[in-house]
């Protein structure tokens, strides 16, 4: 099962990612996929062909755990 996570880094805007479990506090990165910013658009430094990611704990301040209901009300941008 997805996990959707949102994640707090230093010096930079929180992104969204997925994780397959939780990560491990104790581990040196964290491993994610689909990496997003909170509007939904691509992060501007990652590579379209890329799938995978490793992000070092020494750069991440938070992560918060978004259930399903709560991802779908923060991508809610619509131009008319």
């Amino acid at each position: 099962m997805t996990i959707s996570i949102l994640v707090h880094m230093e010096n930079d805007e929180p992104i969204f990612a997925d994780v397959e479990e939780l990560p491990d506090p104790n581990a040196q990165a964290i491993a994610c996929a689909n990496v997003r910013r909170r509007d939904g658009k691509e992060i501007n430094y990652v590579d379209r062909d890329a799938v995978q990611f490793f992000i070092p704990w020494h750069r991440i301040t938070l992560i918060e755990i978004i259930s399903a209901e709560e991802e779908a009300q923060v991508i809610s941008f619509v131009r008319e």
